[in-house]
């Protein structure tokens, strides 16, 4: 076996963030379960359940529609996704961040862009300071479409 062929083996192999959060809460792990965690995983944008159910069902073409939405729904309930709704009409998911961040969408193309100010994260806390609360949690959500050219 080629060394790209034995690294792929590997990555195959190694258990997602995903998959490890789901075993630590004891959620039972099908192999149809292990398959969409590992899409989630390996997505870098914020899927729908039908863009998960594509993308999961090229790997198995057994998985459903019906466990996909049932599978995300369990690890939303889980705590292990996070459902976006960006006025397209359409839940989105992303595996629980790690750092908090917040979002950018485009709405021309329905790409999402996540980022961190903190010069905004300061203005939160202050605002909820001034108010008398103690933050807890937010989200911020922006909506654009993108300049331009000039």
């Amino acid at each position: 076996m080629t060394l790209e062929g034995s690294q792929r083996v590997e990555q195959e192999l190694a258990v997602t963030r995903i998959e490890q959060l789901c075993v630590e809460k004891g959620l039972r792990m099908t192999e149809q379960r292990r398959v969409i965690a590992r899409v989630l995983s390996k997505s870098a944008d914020h899927p729908d359940a039908e863009e998960l159910y594509r993308r999961a069902s090229a790997l198995d073409p057994k998985i459903s529609i019906a466990t996909v939405y049932r599978t995300v729904k369990l690890f939303e309930d889980a705590g292990i996704l996070e459902r976006h709704d960006f006025r397209d009409g359409r839940s989105r998911y992303e595996e629980q961040p790690e750092a908090h961040h917040d979002h950018l969408i485009d709405v021309q193309t329905g790409t999402v862009i996540e980022f961190r100010n903190e010069e905004i994260e300061k203005l939160q806390r202050r605002i909820a300071e001034d108010l008398g609360f103690d933050l807890l949690d937010h989200r911020l959500e922006l909506y654009g479409v993108p300049r331009k050219s000039r």
